[in-house]
């Protein structure tokens, strides 16, 4: 039966680490798109040829991307702790 519940736990880290990649991989791509075409877009379009108020947007737009990503995990490790909390077997002490 223990072996039945690793295969299990085994199986659920791994869908959790697919999920954990695939936010990384989305990411990874919103840190290359995000700054440099906000950068060129708000050069063109917004501040009409000033270059540093486009770095700057394309500063916050890094800086937005990072804090999602950086939300996204505190909330997913809180979800976690959550399931592994209501996953643990009851002691015979707590009945």
């Amino acid at each position: 039966m223990s072996e039945q519940a690793a295969i299990g736990k085994l199986a659920a880290q791994a869908d959790q680490s697919e999920g954990a990649l695939f936010k990384l991989m989305i990411t990874a791509l919103a840190l290359g798109i995000a700054p440099l075409s906000s950068y060129f877009l708000s050069r063109d379009y917004l501040w009409n040829g000033n270059t540093i108020y486009a770095a700057l947007t394309a500063i916050l737009a890094a800086n937005l991307v990072l804090v999602a990503y950086i939300t996204e995990a505190v909330r997913e490790e809180s979800l976690s702790r959550a399931r592994d909390k209501r996953r643990e077997p009851e002691n015979k002490k707590d009945r």
